[in-house]
């Protein structure tokens, strides 16, 4: 009787029952400035080098640390060769900016942050950007997931 059942169940589900690997998503996304000094840890007066802790930071600028972050949060399947496409609409200008971050992402959670530094965020810790949009793409340039600003608005075709 139980073989029956299941395939009752089977029949009932259909083609979604089957199981899949988990997808990539974007839990949440946090835009905020920071300064240099938010990113000191008591290990650099030690000689560690610079971010070489548990924490990601990828930034547009590597040697400059003060600047316009986005805290990234993932979860889901490994990506190894994945891109952090961010596009940014600042306020001082009408076109948005793209910037590309490589990075692996590892599977389960992951906690990135973008880092717009140097010239890419010339309007210092009182500018907001007007919209923006997270994409990640893998190494084909499929779009895993995305998140955006509630004011982003995709360009039409």
């Amino acid at each position: 009787m139980f073989p029956l059942r299941l395939l009752f169940l089977l029949c009932v589900a259909g083609p979604g029952f089957a199981a899949t690997a988990p997808e990539l998503a974007l839990v949440r996304v946090w835009p905020g400035w920071k300064d240099a000094e938010d990113f000191t840890r008591l290990r650099e007066y030690f000689g560690a080098a610079p971010d070489s802790g548990p924490r990601r930071v990828l930034r547009t600028a590597p040697e400059q640390r003060a600047g316009f972050y986005f805290l990234v949060r993932t979860r889901g399947a490994a990506v190894p060769a994945a891109v952090l496409e961010l596009a940014v609409l600042r306020p001082d200008g009408p076109e948005p900016v793209t910037h590309r971050f490589p990075a692996a992402l590892r599977a389960g959670e992951e906690v990135v942050e973008l880092g717009l530094t140097g010239a890419a965020w010339p309007g210092g810790q009182r500018a907001q950007p007007v919209a923006w949009r997270l994409r990640v793409l893998a190494e084909d340039g499929r779009e895993l997931a995305a998140q955006r600003s509630f004011l982003w608005v995709d360009p039409a075709p």
